[in-house]
């Protein structure tokens, strides 16, 4: 029997997908493994590598579609099976459905129509006896007659090729239903849609993939965490001065250097010191973590992502450095690894590439705290009792005042600043207790 390729559930709260593009086409035939094509879901794109060795028989699912989990995606004809199998195959699947009623309308076939309640919504309803499926309706009309218990069967319909009238409906019934009742039942493909509002023309971009999970992860952030940003500045002059001196040595080995490295490695050697601001609340609990792994969030064009340098803490620079390019050209290209988007413990979010001084980041939760790294101005700075200009960093930070207090978070700040200012990037003496 030919094998039936359902989009798996792959847990992390992931329910549906979009084909971006198939690879095969049907007919093709393909190995076990090879990728038959890419989907996105709310975490990244991936490949759909084929579970079997065989003919591709149907494409369920066109590019731009959503799959949903446990739909069918993909019917593979397995090797030894016989085209005339797959026919046999896909005939029983097609007579096993119930055949949708024709509704007059010259796109084809629609779904049978669902009672409309003004407040409640929509729900799936069964074709009433008196209503044959071959009768020529559209749904408005089917819900009209439901309303005034009118047998579709019993009525000649006066429409083109005899179709059924909501006219034909209302004399059949000898009277009207209410407005509310009335209203057609939005059928599946079917959604009106207005271009225009009270003002003027508008266009309508659906929320889904990227952005709709950002936009879900934000929501639950802000209506749960108790969010408070400090403000704090620091003088990356002699920072910025090294940055300088050691990037055409990074440059040789392909590296871009920015300052996101350096701020990447104090936050993990400050985070050591201050372990409230690295963990997050479950329940009546705070826990603490003790592994550094800190989420850089990378804009792309389907949305911000964050990927996340693990273990910190025990990297140097230059291995950060590698790290943080890596997994933005792979955000860019849409090949991130879903494993370097989990386990982050404290994310850094900047917004100085696009001219941003200070502003309120919003929590990657269940995380405790997110640093906001704004543009760096030079600004005249009065140093041993002469002004001086000097390179000024905007830094904010915002935190869960449940897990964190305005006093730590002060001081992981001040901490934070002096490693940046002074060049002190390593690890704390700090003992853990396990």
């Amino acid at each position: 029997m030919p094998y039936e390729f359902k989009f798996p559930d792959v847990g992390e709260g992931i329910h549906e997908g979009e084909i971006v593009k198939w690879l095969v086409k049907e007919g093709d035939k393909v190995k076990a493994d090879a990728p038959l094509g890419e989907i996105e879901t709310d975490k990244a794109i991936v490949e759909m590598p084929s579970p079997k060795t065989g003919t591709i028989l149907k494409i369920h699912v066109q590019a731009g579609g959503v799959i949903h989990v446990g739909e069918v995606m993909v019917t593979i004809l397995e090797e030894g099976e016989s085209a005339e199998d797959g026919k046999k195959h896909l005939e029983q699947k097609a007579s096993a459905t119930s055949p949708a009623p024709y509704t007059g309308s010259v796109v084809g076939f629609v779904e049978e129509a669902k009672e409309v309640s003004p407040i409640y919504g929509t729900k799936q309803q069964a074709v009433p006896a008196q209503q044959s499926a071959g009768t020529m309706a559209t749904p408005a009309v089917r819900n009209m007659a439901k309303q005034l218990n009118v047998d579709l069967n019993a009525i000649k319909g006066t429409g083109t090729g005899g179709r059924i009238t909501i006219e034909d409906v209302q004399k059949a019934g000898k009277g009207t239903v209410q407005t509310a009742q009335a209203a057609p039942a939005e059928s599946p493909g079917f959604k009106k849609v207005r271009k225009y509002d009270f003002f003027g023309y508008v266009d309508r971009v659906q929320l889904k993939g990227i952005k709709k999970a950002t936009a879900n992860k934000m929501a639950e952030s802000i209506f749960t965490a108790a969010q408070l940003t400090n403000m704090h500045e620091a003088d990356v002059t002699d920072l910025w001065a090294l940055r300088e001196k050691e990037k055409p040595n990074y440059e040789k080995e392909g590296i871009k250097l920015t300052l996101m490295p350096y701020i990447v490695k104090a936050v993990a050697a400050s985070l050591m010191q201050h372990h409230n601001l690295n963990a997050s609340l479950e329940g009546e609990e705070i826990v603490l973590k003790k592994y550094y792994n800190i989420g850089v969030a990378v804009d792309s064009e389907e949305g911000l992502v964050v990927p996340v340098v693990k273990g910190a803490q025990n990297k140097d620079v230059k291995t950060i450095a590698q790290d943080i390019q890596k997994m933005a050209n792979d955000v860019q290209t849409r090949k991130v690894n879903m494993m370097d988007l989990k386990g982050g413990t404290f994310t850094i979010s900047n917004l100085g590439s696009v001219g941003v001084g200070f502003f309120t980041p919003i929590i990657n939760y269940p995380e405790s705290a997110i640093l906001g790294v704004g543009r760096m101005a030079e600004k005249p700075v009065v140093r041993n009792g002469k002004v001086e200009i000097r390179k000024i960093l905007p830094l904010s930070l915002t935190y869960d005042h449940r897990i964190v207090d305005g006093a730590q978070a002060a001081r992981f700040a001040l901490e934070l600043i002096r490693r940046l200012e002074k060049l002190d990037f390593e690890n704390p003496e700090v003992k853990e207790e396990h």
